[in-house]
């Protein structure tokens, strides 16, 4: 009889744990013996939505809900806190499992290259997200020194960043931060935050039901300057195409013909200023320099030559998520993923590295929704069962499973079980309980490994 399959998959964020769901989906039923094992680098799993989304958004956080059955499955196994490559290799791994899935999504900043983008002052929106998140391995303070912050990007990070900085810290109080970020907020001097996109409304990144929160907030006023409304031929063909562009398009305008009130804070969405140069004054931010744009036709935008200096003291780039290079794999440098054919891993040579998968933003970008993966999962699993059917799998020296825990102890990995997640969890929502919150998340490493039991 054969063995039964064995495939790991490195990152327990929504990718990974999708990649896992298609696989028990399409191949339990044929071969019951499969086994999944779950790599992680954090102590916790669910990636993006744990440390990627923002804290005022529970109904995102309640993809977490699906996420969990999933891993409740007894033919998945979690080790959390093992890092790719430092505690666990692409060899190591081969020597386990006949098949590996990266699904390392994307965690740092895309770069923006203008000048006095590295000025004091100036931010990356992923690690600004990642503080008021609670991520373990950035510091526990953050400068909020500014009263007037500029934020680089018109999608669904940038709302983020500017609805956290605009919030007062009681607002977000009610949430699952954890008292250092409560702390910071309560010090945010921010009044002001100015958004910047350098195409128009037809052409902004937001979902409607995100853009649409900013206007739910009692202390934030959300101001859109009329001149900012344009179409072309482009951008109306954007709206006929999508009912989600149409909708956001049709918000703007709304908030653009309406009086501005008196919330204390403002919140203001530019169009068509396209960020030039962040201007310093003895290494700090003092201002920040745009082109004015206009549509040329195709839905595109050329600048004017038209030039504005912001009063602003702190900036936020928001201009995308890149992912970190993977050792022992190829990389594509301009579009910072992994290159593949049907989520099979291919070398530079054109040929498919042998039993390496990927899915999710390592595969394809950080675009799309959170939604997106399920397919992207789909279509690697598809490939790797393709494979595994046709005998293209290389056979592990070690299979059995007992042999990856006495390998993570030789190491002295300090590792988290899924049994340890319930732990995890069951202190955070007690920790949160005497306040009436659902949850306090806790923040250090040390501290979590040892709420889960490790």
């Amino acid at each position: 009889m054969p063995r039964p399959l064995r495939v790991a998959i490195v990152g327990a964020g929504p990718a990974g744990i999708y990649a896992a769901d298609a696989l028990l989906k399409s191949a339990a039923a044929a071969d019951p013996g499969l086994a999944i094992d779950i790599f992680e680098r954090m102590p916790a799993p669910f990636g993006l939505i744990r440390y990627g989304v923002a804290p005022d958004h529970p109904r995102i956080k309640g993809i977490i809900t699906a996420l969990h059955q999933v891993l409740d499955k007894p033919q998945i196994r979690l080790f959390g806190n093992v890092d790719y490559p430092s505690d666990i290799s692409l060899d190591d791994l081969r020597t386990f499992y006949d098949a590996v899935v990266f699904s390392t999504g994307a965690t740092a900043d895309r770069a923006l290259d203008i000048p006095g983008i590295d000025l004091e002052g100036s931010y990356g929106a992923a690690d600004f997200v990642s503080w008021y998140d609670g991520h373990p391995d950035v510091p526990r303070t953050w400068p909020l020194e500014a009263e007037k912050v500029a934020v680089l990007g018109v999608g669904n990070v940038a709302l983020d960043v500017a609805r956290v900085l605009a919030k007062t810290a009681d607002e977000l109080l009610p949430t699952e931060i954890p008292p250092n970020v409560h702390d910071g907020l309560k010090a945010n001097r921010a009044k002001e935050i100015h958004v910047f996109g350098r195409r128009g409304p037809a052409q902004a990144k937001f979902s409607p039901m995100e853009l649409r929160e900013l206007d739910h907030s009692p202390t934030i006023e959300v101001v859109v300057n009329p001149e900012d409304i344009d179409y072309d031929d482009g951008s109306i063909a954007a709206r006929r195409g999508s009912k989600q562009v149409d909708m956001v398009a049709k918000t703007l305008e709304n908030w653009a013909i309406r009086d501005v009130g008196d919330r204390p804070h403002k919140l203001f969405l530019h169009f068509f200023e396209s960020p030039t140069e962040v201007l310093g004054e003895d290494g700090r931010v003092v201002g920040l320099r745009t082109e004015r744009t206009e549509l040329d036709g195709s839905g595109n935008v050329r600048g004017t030559g038209a030039f504005t200096d912001w009063d602003v003291t702190g900036i936020y780039r928001a201009v995308g998520y890149l992912s970190d290079q993977l050792p022992k794999l190829p990389w594509d440098i301009d579009s910072g993923t992994v290159p593949d054919e049907g989520g099979r891993v291919i070398t530079t040579s054109g040929e498919h590295l042998q039993s390496t998968y990927v899915t999710g933003w390592i595969r394809r970008g950080p675009v799309g929704l959170i939604g997106h993966t399920k397919g992207d999962a789909n279509e690697t699993v598809a490939s790797l069962l393709d494979d595994h059917a046709n005998g293209r799998l290389h056979s592990p020296a070690s299979p059995d499973p007992e042999a990856v825990d006495a390998f993570l102890a030789d190491r002295d990995v300090r590792f988290t079980t899924w049994e340890g997640w319930y732990k995890l969890d069951a202190a955070e929502r007690a920790l949160g309980e005497p306040q009436g919150r659902e949850r306090v998340k806790i923040v250090e490493r040390d501290a979590m490994l040892d709420a889960s039991g490790a």
